[in-house]
């Protein structure tokens, strides 16, 4: 089942962001001097703060297999597949809901 993992935040100054939105949601760093945050209690998606790529969410499925079903199911929603320079051993697809925004499928066990 897809779930919201984390939510990116385009920031021009993203340390000034993180103190913001950590004070805000009352979330910590994930770790020492990181611009990604999480929730104290653990219960919810992490916000990672970003002075180079676009507002947008990650969306985490278990595994490869969840990952394709998944892209494949959110495309026949309405969502398509968004031309990309991925990395070598991604394990991120890029999609574009219905209005055009950017959104990643991320395999959580990275095969």
């Amino acid at each position: 089942m897809v779930r919201i993992d984390t939510v990116v935040i385009n920031a021009a100054d993203a340390r000034r962001a993180a103190e913001f939105w950590g004070e805000a949601l009352g979330y910590i760093p994930r770790s020492e001097g990181a611009l990604t945050l999480v929730p104290e209690n653990g219960d919810g998606p992490a916000v990672n703060l970003d002075e180079t790529d676009r507002a947008h969410l990650d969306l985490r499925v278990a595994n490869a297999a969840e990952q394709q079903a998944e892209v494949e199911r959110l495309i026949a929603l309405g969502a398509r597949r968004v031309e990309w320079e991925y990395p070598d051993g991604a394990n991120f697809v890029v999609l574009a809901d219905t209005e055009g925004n950017p959104f990643c499928v991320v395999n959580a066990d990275g095969e």
